[in-house]
């Protein structure tokens, strides 16, 4: 991964636009879609800095003052001198999807963003609104921080009381509410890889590795394959433990250590 990818509030915040013409007028769009309020380069406490100047020369240049004043920079169409790049973005407000490709191909990105669009229902940022309004009584039915995680995910998986996939999936948060059922204490799947490629991971350990809680694991399996879990899942080298962590436990083993 060659950048973090964040989303940064900058609602009610200034921003810095240098340019004109079509490059800089999207930007500006994009700034107040975010809710930001778009200033000059001599404003001295703005968050964030876009430079959309057609002369590399003056642009750079600009782009050099702004970041001297410790300013992150978008340099428009010149992704070796950004600080930040935008995505490509799919909006179900309060959901948004970011596709980003480093600034290689903007087109990329965008052909991406279609693709997903007609994936996703309209009601999803409705769906996430109303998980939102429901997060106390959802403490309430599942006090544990765990049992929460694992319920929630029981809920958005393929077919799940609340699939973000599914039109009807709105209806059913109350629904949910009181039917959905607790995940179990603790929970062990042993996954003999097929090899240290990701490319070949199954869909159900691609899965399961999204939503782990402690990933166990030989020393040889890469990184590659371990960036696969959930970022705030622990990872641990060796076999799991007995007894073994609350919450869901995958012990990964290549094809050399599995006989």
């Amino acid at each position: 991964m060659d950048q973090l990818p964040i989303f940064v509030n900058v609602r009610g915040r200034k921003v810095i636009l240098v340019g004109e013409g079509d490059a800089a007028d999207a930007k500006r769009r994009l700034i107040e879609r975010a809710g930001g309020s778009i200033v000059d380069a001599g404003c001295n406490d703005a968050v964030l800095a876009f430079v959309a100047i057609e002369d590399e020369e003056v642009a750079l240049a600009s782009a050099s003052d702004l970041k001297s004043r410790g300013l992150l920079v978008n340099v428009v169409d010149r992704p070796e001198h950004c600080d930040f790049t935008t995505p490509a973005l799919v909006d179900r407000q309060p959901v948004l999807i970011a596709v980003g490709t480093g600034g290689a191909s903007a087109g990329m990105a965008k052909a991406i963003r279609q693709r997903i669009e007609t994936l996703l229902p309209q009601n999803l940022g409705a769906l996430a609104t109303a998980i939102a309004g429901a997060r106390d009584a959802i403490r309430a039915r599942w006090p544990e921080a765990a049992d929460r995680r694992h319920a929630l995910d029981q809920a958005f998986a393929q077919g799940g009381a609340l699939d973000p996939f599914q039109n009807d999936s709105l209806s059913s948060v109350d629904a949910w509410l009181t039917t959905g059922e607790s995940a179990p204490a603790s929970r062990i799947v042993e996954i003999p890889l097929l090899s240290g490629n990701p490319d070949d991971l199954t869909l159900l350990t691609a899965r399961l590795l999204g939503e782990a809680d402690h990933v166990f694991h030989d020393p040889q399996v890469p990184r590659s394959i371990l960036n696969r879990a959930r970022a705030d899942a622990v990872r641990h080298e060796g076999p799991p433990p007995t007894p073994a962590p609350t919450g869901l436990v995958l012990y990964l083993r290549l094809p050399s250590s599995s006989g």
